[in-house]
């Protein structure tokens, strides 16, 4: 029941419109990601793939909505690029607390990538 809530299409049109929010904080990036950046140790001169990577995502959820395929691609590119994200606040032994809006995307596109397109109506007309 889960993954059929997740694949639907209010629901990955506001993923996606998180994705763009997220994509167009991280360019400059402002102050509290800038400083989340430093503090895992992104170096510097990638920091430009964020927004990219981001822009895309949101982009594919949206596409999801029309083509199953698309979304669940999209979700599990979304469970690697946020597996990274975690790993890299464990690496860096960041506090617990700032890895955990990491780990809640980590889930919530894992989930979607595994079982919420299936039979979710998605891409029907």
């Amino acid at each position: 029941m889960t993954g059929r809530l997740l694949a639907n299409p209010k629901v990955l049109a506001t993923l996606a419109a998180m994705q763009a929010a997220d994509a167009a904080v991280c360019i400059g990036p402002i102050g509290p990601v800038k400083a989340s950046l430093e503090k895992v140790g992104l170096p510097q001169r990638i920091w430009w793939v964020l927004p990219v990577v981001k822009s895309a995502s949101a982009v594919g959820l949206a596409g999801g909505i029309r083509w199953p395929a698309l979304g669940r691609l999209t979700a599990f590119m979304l469970t690697v690029y946020f597996t990274l994200a975690v790993g890299a606040h464990l690496r860096a032994h960041d506090k617990m607390v700032n890895a955990v809006p990491a780990a809640s995307m980590l889930a919530l596109f894992a989930t979607l990538a595994g079982k919420g397109f299936e039979q979710s109506g998605a891409g029907r007309a």
